[in-house]
């Protein structure tokens, strides 16, 4: 099975709590990352939803944009303010 971490997607910024918590994630592996060593809360129905999918996207079950979709529900979830991030 191939593992896919470097899919990427539209960067979302999020704005964690804490001085200088601001991070700008840009595919699956930097979502995990942050999902797994930065979320605020790892309990909530949109998160484990969004842990999942990110497994599903690694494992190349979902596309990364799919993932994006489960990450900014969580996001919302959590209270984490999340921009799309335009690159020009």
């Amino acid at each position: 099975m191939t593992r896919n971490t470097s899919s990427a997607f539209t960067p979302v910024g999020l704005a964690l709590r804490g001085r200088g918590a601001h991070k700008i994630v840009c595919t699956v592996g930097d979502a995990a990352h942050i999902l797994i060593k930065d979320w605020p809360c790892g309990d909530g129905d949109e998160y484990v939803a969004a842990v999942k999918a990110c497994v599903d996207a690694i494992n190349g079950q979902i596309g990364p944009e799919q993932f994006r979709k489960a990450l900014l529900r969580a996001a919302d979830e959590a209270g984490i303010a999340a921009l799309t991030v335009v690159h020009r």
